[in-house]
């Protein structure tokens, strides 16, 4: 009874038909396999290019013009076919000497002539058993990194979603006070697009009361955020495009790096407008 390894495919090669015919015959009665032959080095290169999904090959060393060990070597210098591997049949009386050369230029295994049937199938069907098996982790490496991919994807659109929609103005912030990103808020109320916000220092659109230039505070924001961590409900001002000034209640919030440094800086703005303050007495 064959053993199913239909999805796969062997390539042999041997210079001798008879050779050819034999290995074929005992493989076919005993694994349903896709078989290929080649009779050369070269035709075995061949058809490695013409047939890309070979899985395993099983290669006679002595061969004339390209031997076993030469076509092994350029298999092993091409991407598409290095990691194929070459299972290498040789004659006892030179084994020892040829299986230090084979394994050298790459070889998976031996097998010596005259071949035993038991041990030939045996060896095809446990690397056939190991690929099966590879080809399983990747398919369920691959469902992994789909899944993740999705659930990141949906996260990042939720994350979009609520900035994209929060009523407060957002502003991050790279330490040195550059603006990095904002909110359709942000930019509604300041009166730029999004790309004029960028690269933008948040002294060019903020102020506070106290300040005698712009961007003045980055220093002592950096302090107190180094310090606590955020500072909020700060009344303050934005500096629209067209150089009104907005109420607004201020808050920052210090994002710090693996190494403890301050790597974004978040600002949460409340347009005040129309809001009354009253003083405590």
């Amino acid at each position: 009874m064959s053993t199913r390894y239909a999805d796969f495919k062997l390539l042999i090669v041997d210079d001798h038909a008879h050779n050819l015919f034999t290995l074929r015959t005992l493989i076919a009665n005993h694994l349903d396999v896709t078989v290929l032959e080649a009779c050369s080095g070269q035709e075995a290169i061949n058809l490695t290019h013409a047939h890309p999904d070979i899985d395993l090959i099983i290669l006679d060393v002595q061969m004339p013009d390209m031997d076993g060990f030469q076509t092994a070597s350029l298999l092993k210098l091409r991407k598409r076919t290095r990691d194929i591997p070459i299972i290498f049949l040789t004659a006892a009386f030179k084994s020892e000497e040829f299986q230090r050369r084979g394994f050298a230029v790459g070889a998976a295994d031996y097998l010596l002539k005259p071949i035993e049937d038991d041990q030939l199938i045996n060896k095809i069907s446990t690397y056939f058993r190991l690929i099966e098996k590879e080809r399983e982790l990747n398919r369920t490496l691959e469902l992994k990194v789909a899944e993740r991919t999705r659930e990141l994807a949906e996260a990042r659109q939720y994350l979009a979603n609520i900035l994209s929609h929060m009523g407060e103005a957002l502003l991050v912030l790279e330490p040195d006070g550059r603006i990095k990103l904002t909110n359709p808020a942000a930019r509604r109320l300041l009166g730029y697009s999004e790309a004029d916000l960028l690269g933008m220092s948040i002294g060019d659109v903020f102020e506070e009361d106290g300040d005698e230039q712009a961007g003045a505070f980055m220093g002592t924001w950096l302090e107190a955020l180094i310090r606590t961590g955020a500072l909020s409900k700060i009344e303050a001002r934005f500096i629209a495009r067209d150089e009104r000034r907005m109420p607004i209640l201020f808050s920052r919030t210090a994002v710090k790096d693996a190494a403890g440094q301050i790597s974004d800086i978040i600002c949460i703005a409340k347009d005040m407008t129309g809001y009354t303050r009253i003083e405590s007495d």
